[in-house]
């Protein structure tokens, strides 16, 4: 409990204040409906063609360096099977709307997107193969909201904690898996995705205080005013490192 409160109070339920759920909801749309091009244009329900998926601008890195950077981005649409884009679906199901009522929608943009971006340079510099996923930017999801708990831990208490644990026991779990799947899995993408959305998530996150008025407590949520200055600063370190960066090619 802050100090000042009344100890009568500390039982109270008070609300956590959050936004409404747009943009994750046309995240998901657009996904699909990415997906669903690529298997009508690849007369497959259930493996797009890889020059389908070319084509339409998975992440390939001997292109990148002749210019084609916007690969970075569309590959976060793009879905190598119908398993994939469940999987990633579901993810972003459960991690999207949270992370938006949590951030609000234009911070949820915030993180996703550079998260995803952060996830593509990192699959850029140390993986030549093509990838495609927005897994990237789903553990971008992932690492905003483990910082989002990690900042609010003092407010929420045990169920902050608790919610921070079961974040970090998610990673574990992922990348466990993507290091024994033998390559088949974009590790890269999905570490280089949470050290981004960590950091964007840093920047952006609401930061939450108890404020007692009378007898009621209220939870405020406030945000820093150079969040939006940070966030772009990550966005130019990101460019920039594009342009340094020698990948490795096939």
């Amino acid at each position: 409990m802050p100090q000042g409160i009344d100890p009568r109070l500390q039982y109270t339920q008070i609300r956590l204040p959050t936004g409404p759920v747009r943009a994750a909801w046309v995240l998901l749309a657009l996904n699909a409906l990415i997906y669903l091009v690529t298997i009508i244009l690849s007369f497959n329900l259930f493996t797009p063609a890889s020059d389908v998926l070319q084509f339409l601008g998975w992440k390939q890195n001997d292109l990148i360096i002749q210019g084609e950077y916007w690969r970075l981005l569309t590959a976060m649409f793009l879905h190598g099977n119908l398993v994939h884009i469940f999987f990633n679906g579901y993810a972003l199901f459960i991690l999207g709307l949270e992370t938006e009522r949590i951030y609000g929608t234009t911070r949820f943009l915030g993180v996703y997107f550079l998260g995803g971006l952060a996830g593509s340079i990192a699959s850029y510099a140390f993986s030549p193969y093509p990838s495609v996923g927005a897994s990237g930017a789903i553990f971008g999801l992932i690492g905003g909201l483990g910082m989002f708990y990690y900042l609010a831990r003092d407010v929420l208490g045990d169920f902050g904690k608790r919610q921070l644990q079961s974040i970090v026991t998610i990673i574990a779990i992922n990348l466990l898996i993507g290091f024994s799947a033998g390559g088949v899995i974009d590790n890269f993408a999905h570490i280089g995705g949470l050290i981004g959305g960590g950091i964007a998530g840093w920047i952006l996150s609401p930061r939450y205080a108890i404020e007692q008025r009378l007898l009621q407590l209220t939870i405020v949520r406030r945000f820093n005013v150079l969040s939006w200055p940070g966030a772009a600063g990550i966005l130019l370190i990101l460019i920039a490192l594009v342009i340094v960066i020698n990948p490795p090619l096939a």
